[in-house]
């Protein structure tokens, strides 16, 4: 099997792995994010699996950045292939850009952001109307007034 394959698949894991913990099992984002992320990377760090060395460096980045894109509020999306595809929509965008962030802080949160907004804008794209229903959603989603 492909190493893109592989890593595109870890992408789609974490992602929904991440949600899961998160939403059904009650840990919140945060501490779903770290405790998976904290498994994958000791696994690997302790060499427990033997892999080729291109997977052991970055299973566990694609894993922790992928997460990052699970921590995603159910509100905004709650559908687990929509989550699974920003994961790895995510991979893809590391696998492509990670040599333009070398020594910047944030790329993998940077690439997060970046595939949960495409995965986010799908349903915009795709209606007939595209700037009204885009820019309702967009006020709806930024605006959003909680009345008491």
């Amino acid at each position: 099997m492909s190493d893109v394959l592989v890593l595109i698949m870890i992408g789609f894991t974490g992602a929904v792995m991440t949600f899961y913990v998160s939403e059904e099992r009650k840990q919140g984002p945060v501490r779903s994010s770290a405790i998976l992320s904290l498994s994958v990377a000791l696994i690997f760090h302790l060499n427990a699996l033997n892999i080729e060395v291109y997977l052991a460096q970055n299973i566990p980045l694609v894993f922790i950045g992928s997460s990052f894109v699970g921590m995603v509020s159910s509100r905004l999306v709650s559908n687990y292939w929509a989550i699974g595809a920003g994961g790895a929509v995510f991979c893809i965008i590391f696998l492509n850009a990670s040599r333009f962030f070398n020594g910047y802080g944030g790329a993998l949160g940077t690439a997060a952001c970046i595939s949960l907004l495409t995965i986010l804008s799908i349903p915009i794209v795709t209606k007939k109307h595209r700037l009204t229903n885009g820019f309702a959603l967009f006020r709806k989603t930024i605006f959003r007034i909680k009345r008491v």
